[in-house]
């Protein structure tokens, strides 16, 4: 697999993750818009947006399948322009049908890209024998930010949201026509079955990247929540702590390959986790807002880079074909930011935020147990 090991083919996985995050950012600003172009209340907002989910998971799952026999540049291809594609359909959608019906191909060709390019990244990283999937993620993390900079940017210019749309598009198109011909032909196309179920290691991947994700949505939607209750903050700042454990995951992904290949997994998965915890102790007990956000800021670092460590332990098992394992841990972990907030919700209103994350922390010790169990050589036998 030489020909996976060269500077274009890690240059079209680095496009793939920044067209996805760029894609997904770019729906966010344009909700409040939708809802009141369509004059819905909250409630049907909700289930509109669930559609999103569901064409995420669906493709997901199908996405495993056909990875297995077909490799995944069809995949990442059909998905990046797909998202181009799909995005201006999302500023025009003029009844409830018609974006649920947007967003779940919106939500199709997000969850086909995701695992698709996943699935291409452990190919080139395991070609270049070095850790490379810190750096992959990191550029989700960078197109999120300039997706959302530049669409919030273009709102406030006063530019219609169909006009933002096409600009953003057009730069998804762009990108992806450079990834186009530099994407690998055949990766992990395999003759052995095309559905598994999850068991073994895998299972367990799957897991604790559920759990990792949970960690991620938790934070997107209850963190400052958490601040705010505890009055350490105004509600106007409230968004301060998130800011913050975004900059800080984004940094720790930018290094993390140079961390991994110095600690190795196993102590990039002990660390990390251990790290976080550390950051919701720091958080939960804090007396000012200074050493809260540092909470946030340990949170973001120790959970950096915990999901690439994971996607490269899928690459390496032998349990089940590459695309199927890759597939099971992003629907995994796109279920863990699905329903994992409202679980923390129904927590918090049973017995508070703070004890919700108190939780949180307790299952980010789950990471810290399994990082031997994950790490330890995958035994020599393939599902067939």
């Amino acid at each position: 697999m030489s020909s996976a090991d060269r500077p274009s083919t890690r240059l079209a996985t680095r496009l793939a993750f920044l067209v996805a995050g760029f894609g997904i950012a770019c729906w966010a600003p344009l909700v409040p818009f939708a809802k009141a172009r369509l004059g819905v209340d909250d409630g049907v907002l909700g289930l509109l947006l669930l559609s999103l989910g569901i064409g995420s998971v669906v493709a997901m799952l199908l996405t495993g399948i056909v990875s297995a026999r077909y490799g995944s540049r069809p995949i990442i291809l059909a998905g990046g322009f797909g998202l181009a594609l799909v995005l201006p359909l999302l500023a025009i959608a003029s009844s409830p049908a018609t974006l649920a019906l947007a967003l779940f191909a919106f939500g199709a060709a997000l969850g086909s890209i995701d695992v698709a390019m996943n699935i291409h990244a452990v190919e080139v990283e395991r070609a270049a024998r070095r850790p490379l999937m810190s750096g992959f993620h990191a550029l989700f993390s960078i197109g999120g930010f300039a997706g959302s900079a530049l669409m919030t940017a273009l709102l406030s210019l006063q530019f219609g949201t169909l006009a933002c749309t096409l600009i953003c598009s057009a730069l998804m198109l762009i990108a992806m026509l450079v990834t186009w011909p530099r994407l690998l032909r055949n990766v992990q196309a395999q003759d052995g079955p095309l559905f598994v179920l999850p068991h073994g290691s895998v299972l367990l991947l799957a897991l604790l990247g559920a759990i990792t994700f949970l960690v991620e949505g938790a934070m997107l939607d209850w963190g400052a929540l958490l601040v705010i209750g505890a009055g350490l903050v105004t509600e106007a700042q409230g968004g301060a702590g998130y800011i913050v454990f975004s900059i800080a995951m984004t940094a720790g992904r930018l290094g993390g390959d140079a961390v991994v290949a110095r600690i190795g997994d196993r102590a990039t998965l002990l660390w990390g986790s251990l790290i976080a915890i550390a950051g919701f102790a720091v958080l939960l007990t804090a007396p000012v807002a200074a050493v809260a956000i540092a909470g946030f800021l340990l949170i973001g670092l120790g959970a950096s880079n915990l999901v690439p460590v994971l996607f490269r332990r899928a690459a390496r098992q032998t349990m089940m074909p590459t695309g199927l394992a890759v597939a099971a841990i992003t629907t995994a972990g796109y279920a863990g930011i699905l329903i994992g907030p409202a679980g923390v919700g129904f927590v918090a209103r049973l017995a508070g935020l703070p004890m919700a994350f108190w939780l949180l922390a307790a299952l980010m010790g789950l990471v810290t147990l399994s990082a031997r169990i994950v790490t330890r050589k995958a035994p020599q036998t393939m599902a067939t």
